[in-house]
């Protein structure tokens, strides 16, 4: 029997409704709307789609938005400046500098310079440790995407066993923390992994986040396992995920599509941390 579809685009609609209802009551109360300030360096043409969907989403739940688009010859201290002053201002709830930068930039110092409490997307040091040390804090938009997708499906991740495949910064490592604040017995593979497929195998909850074209086949999927696929791969064929849909659908009990999972669910809990963000500043 084939898996359930887990439908992210529905998800993210109605986590989405629940912002827009919870940012008209925090505006009455505060006297303003959550503001986001997002930042791009150059002219990458992903970047500004990414930007431009974020803003739009902003303006669908009532919130504010103001982008900063600096030309691609901006220094990193010019961008540090931007990133201090948008920290003090305090009509601006939220920061998201959008990557990549230009190669001359450290992302990791500018991360670290945007004010934790305004930082939106989960990744400055602080943020990163507090989600380490299990203290509420702004977690990262597309793993906490990843762990509403769960919540909604009423998987129960106490005592569960949960594998991860990929251990970045942005997406592995954090939504590794999650499983574990959720009570899951959790394992992290990585490119030095050794028989992958029989370790995702023992996984109730499968979560794919490498960046490789359908690594994971129906031999990495455990009978009724959870799938839920965090990659985003161009290729030949048009988009695709870390897993193979066709192979692992057959498996799988519910199973996140590529487009169409996890990725809706980004922008819409970056809406939920901008709103966090703004509440914990009134």
């Amino acid at each position: 029997m084939a898996a359930r579809i887990i439908d992210g685009k529905a998800v993210a609609a109605t986590v989405r409704e629940r912002v827009a209802r919870e940012v008209a009551s925090h505006e009455a109360e505060a006297g303003r709307a959550p503001a986001l300030a997002t930042v791009i360096v150059g002219d990458d043409p992903a970047s500004e789609i990414y930007v431009r969907n974020k803003h739009r989403a902003c303006a669908e739940v009532g919130m504010r938005s103001v982008h900063h688009g600096l030309p691609a010859e901006t220094t990193e201290n010019e961008l540090l400046e931007l990133v201090a002053e948008l920290g003090l201002h305090d009509d601006v709830d939220g920061i998201l500098v959008q990557l990549p930068l230009p190669e001359r930039i450290d992302p990791d110092r500018v991360l670290a310079a945007i004010d934790p409490g305004k930082d939106v997307d989960g990744l400055t040091p602080a943020n990163a440790g507090l989600l380490a040390h299990g203290t509420p804090g702004l977690v990262p938009c597309t793993p906490a995407g990843a762990m509403e997708l769960l919540r909604h499906e009423g998987v129960e991740l106490e005592g569960a066993e949960a594998v991860v495949v990929g251990r970045s910064k942005l997406v592995g490592v954090p939504v590794a923390r999650l499983l574990l604040a959720a009570d899951a017995t959790v394992t992290v593979c990585h490119s030095r992994s050794r028989d992958l497929a029989a370790v995702c195998r023992r996984a109730d909850v499968l979560v794919a986040a490498v960046g490789v074209p359908r690594l994971l086949g129906a031999d990495a999927v455990k009978p009724g396992a959870v799938v839920i696929d965090v990659g985003m791969n161009r290729t030949d064929d048009g988009l695709c995920g870390d897993v193979d849909f066709d192979a692992a659908v057959e498996v799988a009990a519910a199973i996140t599509p590529v487009p169409g999972g996890v990725g809706p669910m980004t922008i819409a809990m970056l809406l939920v941390n901008t709103l966090k963000a703004a509440r914990s500043r009134v």
